[in-house]
């Protein structure tokens, strides 16, 4: 269980060391760019996945490439929620992108509609809904509405885990597609800071770099953990699920209310209730 408990750790983390690099005047994009090279690095050697797929005519190269465009994309959009709506709201945003994922898979991947799953795909709406009215507060009011950046990450990281589920059926294990996309993401963002640098439209750094590895080991230990949480507890994948999502929103509140004094109306209050009630549905389907 403390595979489990460190992946959530990790996935909270992310949202912090994003808070703070506004604060810190980091550059994100430069740090996203890093990120990738070491997260790519951390699934290579020490989950070792198996390439010998990715050699057949079948490997589906156009979804990765998708991926590898996404990836970058929507960790900007994250970076972008977590400064202007907050660790709170994004992370609940984040993890209830999984209704979305939930609709592909009834429309296109053949899964059944439980009557559990309904449920938690009806509040989960209703919650989504609820986080996203803005809270009221002087400072609040000041800062520019994030509702549309919410929905960037709710769409967004519904898109990674469709193209993910794209992926999975072709064969190709999850983890060897990680490793290709995170690698062709380098390869783009690099080229594309390069280019900042060569405009001076950003000038590389050493600070931006060394928060990126910070970056890359939180987000790689985030996947590394949660893969030994299912290794650990094969028979109850479910109880892995709910736990991981669960455990973000619940300590995503906590660390943004507590730690950085983020505002909260009772409508977010309640929407984040009826997250993790969806959740706990959605996994008991």
């Amino acid at each position: 269980m403390y595979f489990l408990v460190f992946a959530v750790i990790c996935s909270v983390l992310v949202s912090v060391l994003l808070k703070l690099a506004q604060r810190r005047q980091l550059d994100v994009s430069q740090m996203v760019t890093w990120n990738y090279l070491v997260a790519a690095a951390m699934t290579g050697l020490v989950l070792r996945p198996p390439m010998a797929s990715l050699h057949s005519s079948q490997a589906p190269w156009a979804a990765l490439l998708a991926l590898a465009v996404i990836l970058p994309a929507i960790f900007l959009v994250l970076g972008r929620a977590v400064a202007v709506a907050g660790i709170v709201r994004s992370d609940v945003a984040q993890r209830l992108s999984l209704l979305l994922s939930l609709l592909a898979a009834f429309a296109f991947f053949g899964q059944t509609a439980t009557p559990w799953k309904l449920a938690g795909l009806g509040l989960g709406l209703v919650a989504m809904l609820a986080i996203s009215v803005r809270p009221r507060g002087p400072e609040v009011d000041a800062a520019p509405a994030g509702w549309r950046w919410l929905l960037g990450v709710w769409v967004g990281f519904a898109a990674v885990d469709i193209l993910l589920k794209k992926v999975a059926l072709s064969g190709t294990p999850s983890m060897a597609a990680l490793l290709v996309c995170f690698s062709l993401a380098f390869l783009l963002m690099l080229a594309l800071q390069l280019w900042r640098h060569a405009r001076r439209r950003s000038r590389l750094a050493w600070r931006n770099l060394g928060a990126g590895a910070l970056l890359g080991l939180l987000n790689g230990g985030n996947i590394l953990f949660y893969v030994h949480a299912h290794q650990a507890l094969p028979d109850s994948p479910a109880t892995v699920f709910a736990g991981m999502n669960i455990g973000v929103v619940v300590l995503g509140a906590l660390v943004g209310v507590f730690g950085f004094g983020e505002r909260t109306s009772r409508w977010n209050r309640c929407g984040l209730a009826l997250a993790v009630l969806a959740i706990g549905l959605i996994a008991r389907g």
